[in-house]
């Protein structure tokens, strides 16, 4: 029996022992908002876990909308004034014609050309990249909406793992898309569709894949800039190179659909222990008794640029309600032409996370972000999505799909719009059904989403790479990959056969009208 028990205890500890060994693990951070506190929180997790890490933060101070207290070393840098001042202003002019209802593609290309022309830069960083040459990283963890990052690792020729910050669709990693029943990026569809909703989504899958090609193109100066002829990677091959994709959703919020093996939802990341709320809101929160509150958080990026015409509104709807309402939004910024309604409470900072979790919320107004989506699923809150740009509108359609709250655009925010959609989210209680079943299926998951994540990282750690997850369709040309050479050659085989058979058809039938012509003379 004791060498039983002794054989147990060794079972029981050997993962342990094989996980004790740090690994020296670069992250990489470039744009600010939900992107930072993303890549803050998977860097404190891998940290916290045992691992050494670094992250490289793009350092721009209004892109970055808090600091909490780290344990990992953190490489800030920045590149020449006149680059960061042409950067800033094509960011700006993208979120304020975004924040006017005016988001054309276009304007985004021009944004990810600026990002390729950052990472030039950053490749002609000599002190940086020697420093990543001198520590020696043994595993790179990118960010997938700056494509930088990817050069850099195969630069460093080090393996590397990627997030995908929002849900599926915006990034191409080699992913099945079966268009019959899952709804291209930027579609507006949903699951299941109809005819003629399978012919518009088959359609667009063309010009996403347009799209993406146009997105891409803005790296391939930086690429023949950095890497010799002969050796420059493709973009879209590199993607698929990543050893694990992480994906910042959940299946409680996307729709069914195949997945690689490679492929890891950790939705939720951002969720934490929940603290008890500061006396200041507890206080704001007692004095609506059991009408409870709404709480209001539309990101960072809103917070700087929104317009004063939609303040004006938002706080006019606001007014409307028998709950009070607590506005993240910056006291300073507020225009003092807008008297601010006696149920709301407005704060620089507000703990939003438990926020959520406070028994008396009855609705959270989000702009759709995937991490503000993720914690209200977590705790059971219907929601109301004001999208401003990016896949918050994706994002939101799926919100409406799973019937846990519904969405308005920024360009139809009227103050009686708002406060009858806010009305009918919290007195129709299947919302808060819906929602509360979306947060079981969220909540069930048999490992929590930084488990998921550092269990995968360690496991691709101890076994050299993922190759033995990597199916080979992610290596072969997209003709191979959907079977058109075996088809045409199929096709080619049967009209061949049919040609052949016709021409023998042929020479039969004239051999016996030949034969009977014989005959009768």
């Amino acid at each position: 029996m004791a060498g039983k028990g002794t054989l147990l205890l060794a079972c029981l500890l050997l993962p342990g022992f094989l996980l004790s060994e740090a690994a020296k693990i670069l992250t990489t951070s470039s744009l600010g908002g939900s992107h930072y506190l993303l890549m803050d929180q998977v860097s404190q997790i891998l940290q916290d876990h045992g691992h050494n890490v670094t992250m490289l933060l793009y350092g721009e101070e209004f892109f970055i909308p808090e600091k909490n207290e780290i344990s990992y070393e953190v490489l800030s840098w920045l590149p020449p004034e006149d680059h960061r001042k042409e950067f800033k202003k094509c960011f700006d002019f993208f979120v304020t014609e975004a924040l006017h209802g005016r988001e054309t593609f276009d304007n985004f290309v021009k944004l990810m050309g600026q990002l390729g022309i950052r990472c030039s830069d950053l490749l002609r960083r000599g002190d940086i990249m020697d420093f990543f040459k001198n520590e020696n990283f043994d595993l790179v963890f990118v960010e997938a909406f700056d494509f930088c990052f990817f050069l850099i690792a195969e630069k460093l020729g080090k393996p590397f793992v990627s997030i995908l910050p929002t849900q599926f669709g915006n990034v191409d990693f080699g992913l099945p898309i079966p268009v019959s029943y899952i709804p291209v990026f930027r579609s507006w569809l949903t699951n299941p569709m109809d005819f003629w909703g399978r012919v518009k989504n088959f359609l667009m899958l063309f010009d996403f894949s347009m799209k993406k090609w146009q997105i891409q193109s803005t790296f391939d100066n930086t690429i023949k800039e950095h890497f010799p002829e002969g050796s420059r990677p493709v973009l879209s091959h590199l993607l698929k190179k990543a050893e694990l994709w992480f994906v910042n959703s959940d299946f409680a919020l996307e729709f069914a659909r195949p997945l690689l093996p490679n492929t890891v939802y950790v939705g939720g990341l951002m969720v934490r222990p929940v603290k008890p709320v500061p006396q200041e809101f507890e206080n704001f929160i007692a004095k609506f008794g059991d009408s409870g509150f709404v709480l209001v958080a539309l990101g960072s990026m809103v917070n700087l640029y929104q317009s004063r015409e939609v303040l004006r509104e938002m706080n006019g709807a606001f007014a409307h309600l028998s709950q009070g309402v607590i506005w993240k939004y910056n006291p300073s910024h507020w225009p003092k032409d807008v008297k601010l309604a006696a149920n709301v409470k407005i704060v620089d900072w507000l703990p939003q996370n438990d926020l959520l979790a406070h028994p008396h919320i009855r609705l959270f107004v989000t702009h759709g972000g995937m991490n503000s989506i993720m914690e209200a699923i977590q705790h059971g809150v219907p929601m109301i999505g004001i999208p401003v740009f990016g896949e918050q509108a994706e994002n939101l359609i799926r919100v409406e799909a799973k019937k846990f709250g519904v969405s308005i655009q920024l360009k139809q925010v009227k103050a009686e719009t708002l406060a009858l959609k806010m009305k009918q989210v919290i007195e129709d209680k299947r919302y808060k059904s819906a929602a509360v079943a979306a947060s079981i299926i969220r909540r069930s998951h048999p490992l929590t989403p930084a488990q998921r994540l550092v269990g995968w990282i360690d496991h691709i750690l101890q076994t050299g790479g993922a190759a033995h997850l990597k199916p080979y369709a992610l290596q072969q040309p997209w003709h191979e990959q959907y079977l058109l050479d075996v088809i045409l050659f199929l096709l080619v085989v049967t009209l061949g056969t049919l040609w052949l058979c016709g021409k023998l058809l042929g020479m039969v039938a004239r051999w016996l009208c030949g034969a009977r012509k014989q005959k009768k003379a």
